[in-house]
């Protein structure tokens, strides 16, 4: 599985505060789907297709 932090979606030109915004939401939707794992705080990551699903966009994979 592939994940996104924070620090991901601010390298992609999300500000600091919105990128918070995104995990956040994206955790209330994986919590809704029954994985209750997403209910942690001191979780940062959030699978990266969860997140295209809730922005409707595709995030380009690492290069190296």
């Amino acid at each position: 599985m592939v994940t996104v932090t924070k620090g991901d979606l601010i390298a992609l030109g999300y500000g600091p505060s919105f990128a918070a915004d995104i995990i956040r939401e994206t955790k209330k939707l994986m919590v809704s789907r029954g994985h209750t794992y997403y209910q942690s705080r001191k979780l940062d990551r959030v699978p990266k297709e969860a997140v295209e699903e809730l922005l409707g966009i595709t995030i380009p994979d690492k290069q190296n």
